[in-house]
């Protein structure tokens, strides 16, 4: 009897509907979520910090900062290339704006504010009359003056080992601040950086301090395979600023992703780029002992 009345239960209990049980969200370890604002346009963002482990270990040590934008994009990734290759590296991800409109939102996703800070370009486009593209200079400005400062202010970080690392417009917007303000970062990672046919104009922007031989600065640039259309484009770029021979430029480092289209080429590049950084730190090190 208490054999048939087992094997009834379990042949109804896939049709009983069972509440939803919530678990705990998981949170990437020694990771801050801490507001800022623009002090010029008064626009709300977040910055997402990963501390080291070591950090609370050794309160007289600094340390490089690697900052990133599409801050939720890449989080996860880049903590879990620079634990296993650069454990000694805070990273500071810089957030899409939050205080947006609703109905912006819900047209254009979170990431709304992209298509107007990464792009250096004004332009208009009668699709979409809500963008405000070319707003690269405002948001520079936000990163030197805000987010960099209150980083520097508040962590134990090295100013003379800045990196940048940004994705496609993200890699844009990199490639705007290495030419117009290129004492930003020591270090400039721009993957698959959507140029197009703005290289001449990117080029034209050129900062003077790219002459200055004591800035030292280094680039790697990357894509992925299969973005055939892009490929040119971004050669031409490359070209273009090597040929310059930029006192400034201590590195210029270019690789291909091979058998990647646009967004696979992602994950690679970030574990590829910052095996080159790695080795720039491990050089500076060498350099800096007695």
């Amino acid at each position: 009897m208490k054999k048939a009345l087992a094997l009834v239960i379990l042949a109804i209990l896939p049709l009983i509907p069972l509440e939803a049980v919530e678990y705990a969200p998981y949170e990437i370890p020694r990771t801050q979520v801490v507001p800022i604002k623009d002090s010029k346009s008064q626009k709300q963002y977040e910055l997402l910090i990963k501390l080291p482990e070591s950090y609370n270990e050794d309160q007289d040590k600094t340390y490089p900062v690697v900052y990133f934008t599409d801050a939720v994009w890449h989080i996860e990734l880049l903590s879990s290339a620079s634990f296993f290759m650069m454990e000694d590296v805070i990273l500071v991800g810089v957030s899409w704006q939050k205080d947006i409109a609703d109905k912006l939102k819900q047209k254009y996703g979170p990431q709304f504010s992209r298509y107007q800070d990464y792009s250096f370009k004004k332009k208009t486009n009668p699709k979409h009359p809500q963008i405000k593209f070319g707003q690269a200079e405002t948001h520079l400005t936000f990163i030197r003056n805000d987010v960099i400062h209150f980083v520097e202010e508040n962590y134990r970080t090295d100013p003379r080992n800045r990196t940048y690392f940004g994705f496609s417009a993200g890699g844009v917007f990199g490639t705007y601040a290495l030419m117009t303000q290129p004492d930003t970062f020591k270090n400039y990672i721009l993957g698959s950086p959507s140029i197009w046919r703005d290289g001449p104009e990117l080029l034209s922007q050129a900062n003077p301090a790219l002459n200055n031989e004591h800035s030292e600065i280094n680039v790697f640039i990357s894509y992925g395979e299969q973005e055939e259309e892009l490929i040119p484009h971004v050669d031409e770029f490359f070209a273009a600023l090597k040929s310059k021979n930029y006192k400034g430029l201590a590195s210029l480092q270019h690789i291909m992703v091979e058998t990647a289209g646009h967004s696979d080429s992602s994950p690679i590049m970030a574990m590829k780029s910052l095996k080159w950084l790695k080795g720039l730190q491990a050089e500076t090190n060498n350099h800096d002992a007695p």
